[in-house]
C-alpha cells in the first residue's frame, strides 16, 4: 500500500484519514493502516502500511492508495517526541495521544477488532479519528 501520490500507487480505492486533537504541535501523528485479519490488528510487523506525518497543525491527513476494496483497521498516535515509538508511562498507561479507527472507545483496554473494523468500497473511503490523551 502506497501513499496516494507516489509513482508506485495503484489505481484502487483511496482511504483518507484525518487525524484531529492533537494537545501540542510537536513530532508526528503516525498512521497506521491492518487488514481484515482480526489476529494481525495491533500485532508487531503484521499491519499493511504506515504513514508519520509531521504534525504542523492540530490536525493532519494521510492518504492511503489500497489495491482493492474490503474491511481495514486503523491506529494511530502522536508521536510527540519523534521517536517512532508509542510512548507509555511508569505505570503502562499511554504518554501520547491515541485514536482508532471508528472512534472505537478504549474505555478499559485497547479496543476490540469488531469495533475498528471498516468497509473501504470501490470509490473510497475518509475516516475521521480523534485523538485521545
Amino acid at each position: 500500500m502506497a501513499p496516494c501520490a507516489s509513482a508506485e500507487a495503484p489505481a484502487g480505492p483511496r482511504l483518507r484519514v484525518e487525524v484531529t486533537g492533537a494537545r501540542r504541535v510537536a513530532g508526528n501523528v503516525t498512521v497506521t493502516v491492518y487488514g481484515p485479519r482480526p489476529e494481525a490488528f495491533l500485532a508487531r510487523r503484521a499491519y499493511l502500511s504506515r504513514q508519520r506525518i509531521p504534525l504542523r497543525a492540530a490536525s493532519a491527513e494521510a492518504c492511503f492508495a489500497l489495491s482493492a476494496a474490503g474491511d481495514y483497521a486503523i491506529a494511530v498516535y502522536h508521536d510527540e517526541n519523534d521517536d517512532h515509538d508509542f510512548n507509555r508511562n511508569l505505570i503502562g498507561m499511554p504518554a501520547e495521544g491515541y485514536g482508532f479507527s471508528n472512534d472505537a472507545p478504549t474505555t478499559v483496554g485497547l479496543p476490540d477488532f469488531a469495533d475498528v473494523r471498516f468497509t473501504v468500497p470501490a470509490e473510497g473511503r475518509r475516516m475521521a479519528i480523534r485523538l485521545r490523551y
